[in-house]
């Protein structure tokens, strides 16, 4: 009772009706200027802004055509080794001097294309049917570089035709000359067995290293050209002064479609 007494009797008391009241404190009203304006500034961004997923997958640099492996057709040992990695050559040039029992006998390359591994070197004992060198199918000397990217399956529906595509480059210091740029040309439509990459690819390893998470979607990134040295694109602006090797291991960043944040706030 006493203190709802004081309460009372302060509340009749005139002394103190011509004191201001003080609504807020300077520093008070620059807070609330300041969140009003950052309040007014996220809900523009929320209606014309928009964000850009990015999904990475890893790939290779290739041709696009496949590659197959040459195998011995006679049992012998290599006496000579008529072709060097890097080497491009016709359909029946002679890649291996096998000495067989019957004489001397030339293995040659089956289809045009690209030696990318040579297995069999100078004394080596090969049988029939034996793996001597792997071959990358090239038509024509000018045939482009492409990128193909083994994109997870559970995420291959987001990927548009058409999108852009930054690629590090295994060879190509990415500090200095930056990264490729390409775009999305084709996406598989099934996922890709080891056995299927490694017949593709003519590469084991590399087969296991794109299915490692469970067979993954094929896309082909069509690299953009240009007039720097290597002949294609890069985010810097010469590039590196050396063209690209096929075969050469690369890292993809697909930039997805781009989604207004607006979507993610309203039901």
């Amino acid at each position: 009772m006493q203190f709802r007494q004081q309460a009372l009797s302060k509340l009749q008391s005139p002394e103190e009706l011509d004191v201001p009241v003080r609504y807020a404190r300077p520093q008070g009203l620059l807070v609330l200027a300041v969140t009003l304006v950052v309040m007014a500034a996220a809900s523009v961004w929320a209606v014309t802004g928009s964000v850009t997923s990015t999904l990475r997958a890893p790939g290779i640099l290739t041709y696009g055509q496949g590659s197959y492996v040459l195998q011995s057709p006679v049992t012998g040992q290599v006496t000579r080794v008529l072709a060097e990695e890097g080497d491009r050559l016709a359909a029946g040039d002679p890649v291996l001097n096998v000495r067989t029992q019957q004489g001397d006998k030339v293995v040659r390359a089956i289809a045009a294309g690209r030696v990318s591994a040579l297995v069999a070197r100078i004394g080596t004992v090969v049988t029939t049917g034996a793996d001597v060198a792997t071959l990358e199918r090239v038509a024509r000397t000018g045939d482009p570089l492409v990128a193909m990217l083994y994109v997870p399956a559970d995420s291959a529906a987001t990927v548009p035709v058409g999108a852009a595509v930054d690629l590090t480059v295994q060879s190509v210091p990415t500090e200095e000359y930056g990264t490729l740029r390409g775009r999305v040309k084709a996406i598989g439509r099934a996922t890709q067995s080891r056995q299927r990459i490694t017949g593709f690819l003519g590469d084991k390893e590399l087969a296991g290293q794109f299915t490692r998470s469970g067979p993954p979607v094929a896309v082909l990134v069509q690299l953009e050209k240009s007039g720097t040295k290597s002949g294609l694109a890069w985010s810097a602006a010469g590039g590196p002064p050396f063209a690209l090797d096929s075969m050469t291991p690369a890292n993809g960043a697909l930039h997805l479609a781009e989604q207004r944040p607006i979507d993610w706030l309203l039901p």
